[in-house]
């Protein structure tokens, strides 16, 4: 099982100023610690579990491109993009220049979007979740296209583009890989069985085995191999708190065919990152 580290904070020790420095010895330490992926969130302001709105909170893609130029290894991408943020010719254009600078590290991690209000305050239009998921849906279709050799028009219910033209294409082969994030039984999980190359799930293991079953059904009605799927969880708790117990249940997760965490760093980043690459990443590469 690979492990990413998911940065969901900025309220470091003199930040603004140290934020920029921090990322920038994040990146490296990352890379020695053996991380596959590492991902920022795409919000404006710090959410409510995690911290006050007025706390510090980056610009995803623009973060993301300061990382690429610390590190040369490491998938790159947003856990997750939010649909209604850019308009989709826009954001494949946004994650093939990642692509591109990196040298082919960008993934696309996208969802329908939930915190109303970082829309409402900084006058972002927030739909109701119905035409989300279309406009997400929709979205999903004019990556792909922007990303083959179809350079025609894209009209659809939300979104119309004159042409889907895409120069420089990406260099990851044969495009970006896509995420669809979420556990929604009935519509997330269908796109990610007709779109996505992997998934991202909350909960133990019979929670996540369940929603497997689910995206297996998704599955066969759309003609898709369930194999070709990478089934990933996000860890919001510390493993570090009692790590024989994290692993067992990572090893359960491997069993269903998890193939990564997502990590949330506490503390000081960077000490954190060297943690878990001496004492959680080879532990987790053992579960295969």
């Amino acid at each position: 099982m690979k492990v990413a580290l998911h940065v969901a904070s900025f309220s470091w020790p003199d930040a603004p100023a140290s934020i920029g420095p921090t990322l920038a010895r994040f990146g490296p330490a990352a890379e020695e610690a053996g991380v596959s992926h590492v991902s920022l969130m795409d919000h404006f302001f710090q959410i409510p579990p995690l911290g006050e709105a007025t706390q510090p909170m980056l610009e995803g893609y623009t973060g993301l491109g300061f990382l690429a130029a610390h590190t040369s290894t490491v998938t790159l991408q947003l856990l997750c993009t939010g649909v209604t943020y850019r308009n989709p010719g826009v954001l494949a254009k946004t994650v093939t220049t990642l692509d591109v600078l990196s040298g082919g590290r960008a993934a696309l991690g996208i969802g329908a979007a939930w915190f109303e209000r970082e829309h409402q305050g900084l006058g972002v239009a927030f739909p109701p979740l119905k035409q989300r998921f279309e406009m997400l849906e929709e979205c999903l279709q004019i990556c792909l296209q922007m990303w083959s050799e179809n350079n025609g028009p894209y009209v659809g219910r939300h979104y119309e583009l004159a042409e889907t033209l895409c120069v420089p294409e990406p260099i990851a082969r044969p495009r970006p890989p896509i995420m669809v994030a979420g556990g929604g039984e009935k519509k997330t999980l269908r796109l990610v069985a007709k779109y996505a190359d992997s998934c991202n799930l909350f909960g133990g293991p019979t929670e996540v085995g369940a929603k497997l079953d689910i995206l297996r059904g998704h599955c066969e009605a759309e003609g898709r191999d369930y194999a070709s799927i990478t089934p990933t969880v996000l860890c919001m708790s510390n493993p570090l708190d009692d790590l024989d117990a994290f692993v067992a249940e990572m090893a359960q997760l491997a069993k269903l065919g998890v193939g990564l965490v997502d990590l949330v760093p506490r503390g000081d980043l960077v000490a954190y990152t060297e943690r878990v690459g001496k004492e959680i990443v080879p532990r987790l590469a053992e579960l295969g």
